[in-house]
């Protein structure tokens, strides 16, 4: 990774970079962008989810809504868990928020999200602007500790 380089905002530097999970992310984010665009914005969080997850239905987009995830502490589980409001494709957290603008601590939310459930990666969609907003939130410590393992399994291996 390019020192200084945020992949959290990844999107925004186009078809260049090869994105981790590129196809379903377009999908889960047009079906967010055909929801903002039938309800618009100033309704409640839960509406958003509900309409989102019918424009799941009508795409086909496997999804699980409000499941409990499993949150690990030096790799035990613990008993509170985190319920995500959307885990699509059984790999990307979608986490939907309503707010008129979206801070570093909503970014940290998720990042914490992926972290703990150990998935790597994560959208943060905020319908509470007049044109939908997303992030894409990257898992860096999973892609780092499985390099790590790696080096580790080769030396084993020499």
């Amino acid at each position: 990774m390019v020192r200084g380089f945020s992949r959290i905002n990844a999107d925004f530097y186009g078809s260049k970079m090869n994105l981790l999970y590129e196809e379903e992310t377009y999908l889960i984010i047009g079906a967010a962008m055909t929801v903002h665009q039938e309800l618009g914005r100033g309704f409640l969080e839960a509406v958003y989810q509900e309409a989102l997850e019918k424009e799941f239905k009508l795409r086909d987009i496997p999804y699980k809504r409000e499941i409990p995830m499993t949150i690990y502490y030096k790799n035990e589980p613990l008993t509170k868990c985190y319920i995500a409001d959307f885990i699509c494709y059984g790999k990307i957290i979608v986490e939907l928020k309503a707010l008129s603008t979206l801070t570093t601590e909503h970014q940290a939310q998720v990042l914490n999200y992926l972290a703990a459930t150990r998935l790597k990666l994560g959208l943060l969609i905020n319908f509470g602007k007049s044109s939908l907003e997303h992030k894409r939130i990257i898992n860096e410590k999973s892609a780092l500790i499985r390099a790590n393992l790696r080096t580790i399994e080769d030396d084993i291996r020499d």
